[in-house]
């Protein structure tokens, strides 16, 4: 797992060579981060540091540049973008790569540089031979969704990075309302550290009163007031989103999308799937499904089917101009405070 390796990594307990695979960007943009932390200063960067994106260099240049020398500094990083070989995915332009050479030198690398292969990719092809060299001769970690308790442990470990102390409370009301996306829970928690001040901790109130609302979590919590049927306040957060320039027929795939969700987990529960077995299926972060759950228990089937049908119309008279776009999310709150 990628966050076991930036534990290594921050003891300075580095390797000659790393990969980084998975769709979690910020997991792999954070991993290359620490090792540039880790391995350079500012003064070396220009000349230790280089980047090889291979769907457009090939392979052996890359390696070539691992082979040189330091110049000014001990350590060199090369990170190594893209590389499709090692995916069952054809390969974009004409680049040939000869990974007999990336065989040969993953093996024996140079003692000087450190090689990070940084692969995008849902999964690798698992039968080539240069994917399982690579694991079994570089430090390899998947950039996956972190699990809630990932989430949680790293919002803490951010937190302590930034100097300060945040309260469990604080944490989940904070992954409640900004979700699960990292780059937007790294700027709430460094925003929340400044706030702090030289009290060096962060609590719920300060999390409830700062942070911003994921346009998700604002759909999340109208639905929430409706269940509640608490269609004024179901109102006045539509009409907040429209006052901060959210497109009506954005607001309605969202509404629309947490639905479905809700229908799916409901569906997928009755099956008798675990949380975490549907949020693999439906390919959704866990907890966003945890929280689908709860309010899937104040639906029947049928008042959802008749609901994603009722938007699904909706839909087709906001593209086709039937009605005034705010009018039509106004009678869908008002037919689901009735349901």
């Amino acid at each position: 797992m990628v966050l076991d390796i930036w534990k290594q990594i921050k003891k300075n307990k580095i390797d000659p060579v790393y990969m980084i695979y998975g769709t979690e960007t910020f997991l792999i943009n954070e991993t290359k981060q620490l090792l540039i932390k880790q391995l350079l200063n500012e003064d070396e960067l220009d000349f230790n540091y280089a980047s090889y994106d291979l769907e457009e260099t090939p392979v052996e240049v890359a390696i070539e540049d691992a082979e040189t020398f330091p110049f000014m500094g001990e350590k060199r990083l090369i990170v190594m973008q893209n590389p499709v070989f090692l995916t069952s995915e054809k390969q974009k332009g004409k680049v040939e790569h000869n990974l007999k050479r990336l065989e040969a030198y993953i093996k024996e690398p140079a003692p000087y540089s450190v090689v990070l292969f940084t692969a995008p990719y849902e999964k690798l092809d698992e039968r080539k031979k240069i994917t399982k060299e690579l694991k079994r001769n570089a430090v390899a970690g998947e950039a996956k969704r972190l699990t809630e308790p990932e989430l949680k442990a790293w919002v803490r470990d951010r937190a302590g990075h930034e100097g300060v102390e945040i309260d469990e409370e604080a944490i989940e009301l904070m992954l409640a309302l900004a979700g699960s996306n990292l780059f937007m829970l790294t700027s709430e928690v460094d925003k929340l550290a400044l706030y702090a001040g030289e009290s060096r901790r962060i609590d719920a109130q300060m999390v409830d009163r700062l942070v911003a609302r994921s346009l998700e979590q604002n759909i999340f919590t109208l639905i929430d007031k409706i269940v509640q049927r608490k269609i004024d306040e179901a109102l006045r957060i539509y009409h907040d989103l429209l006052k901060q320039n959210e497109e009506p027929i954005k607001i309605l795939a969202a509404i629309a999308g947490q639905l479905r969700l809700i229908y799916q987990v409901k569906e997928l529960s009755r099956r008798g799937y675990g949380q975490q077995q549907i949020a693999g299926f439906l390919k959704v972060h866990p907890y966003r499904v945890k929280l689908a759950a709860g309010q899937a228990r104040h639906f029947s089937d049928g008042e959802l089917a008749r609901t994603i049908e009722m938007i699904a119309n909706a839909d087709y008279q906001m593209k086709t101009g039937g009605m005034k776009k705010e009018l039509l999310i106004e009678m869908i709150l008002f037919n689901l405070n009735g349901k």
